[in-house]
């Protein structure tokens, strides 16, 4: 299993802060059988960790005017909004929400270049939260396609996401599918679509970065 370089970096500081309150568990309860369970739990705890921070290979085929899942989550908003910090007007945003077991690197949506970008300090609201995309830490991301349109990506913290990542800079060319990001432990991404976009997904859909079709462009 391929780690994300976020896990390379996290995974040593969990392994020697489990382990060290295991020790000391171990010391203040001399009971065999909580041992055995304490023991269990601490490998268990590694396991998630580690698996969290998996990075697995995605093969995405090339399609003009197709807009891919930028995450591995759940479809949780398909509206019509005013989108006012990049496009100035009304767009269709499409929520994807991604739990801790979930494959949190995010991917470049289309071929193109990345046009904006701005960070944004703020709440750790739950990543559900009708308010978590303008109220909650997260980055805007804006990506140019080869075709002259502009779309939206947000990456958003939720109520246990601490760190949010994403790699390239403005002016770099993108290709579908591109690792450009991680959001660690839970959070959410919006991606701000023109009206006339063909929503290929629904309420409910479970999405995988860089397979699954989200959307044409016209």
């Amino acid at each position: 299993m391929r780690l994300h370089k976020e896990g390379i970096k996290m995974i040593p500081l969990m392994a020697v802060f489990t382990g060290g309150l295991y020790v000391l568990l171990y010391w203040l309860i001399p009971f065999a059988a909580v041992q055995i369970i304490l023991a269990i739990a601490a490998v268990i705890f590694m396991v998630l960790v580690i698996r969290f921070f998996r990075d697995p290979k995605v093969i995405t085929p090339p399609r003009d005017g197709v807009v891919y899942a930028p995450a591995e989550g759940k479809v949780v908003v398909i509206e019509r909004v005013y989108e006012g910090e990049y496009h100035k007007d009304d767009r269709i945003q499409v929520s994807i929400f991604m739990s801790p077991l979930n494959v949190h690197v995010n991917r470049s949506p289309v071929k193109g270049k990345v046009d904006f970008f701005q960070y944004h300090p703020g709440k750790f609201l739950v990543a559900w939260h009708p308010k978590s995309s303008t109220d909650n830490e997260r980055t805007s991301v804006g990506f140019k396609t080869e075709n002259g349109v502009n779309i939206l990506m947000r990456q958003i913290a939720g109520a246990v996401a601490r760190r949010i990542a994403f790699y390239p800079s403005i002016g770099d060319p993108m290709e579908q599918g591109t690792s450009v990001g991680f959001i660690r432990f839970g959070s959410r991404v919006d991606l701000f679509l023109p009206l006339d976009a063909d929503i290929k997904v629904k309420i409910g859909d479970l999405t995988k970065g860089g397979e699954t079709e989200v959307a044409t462009l016209k």
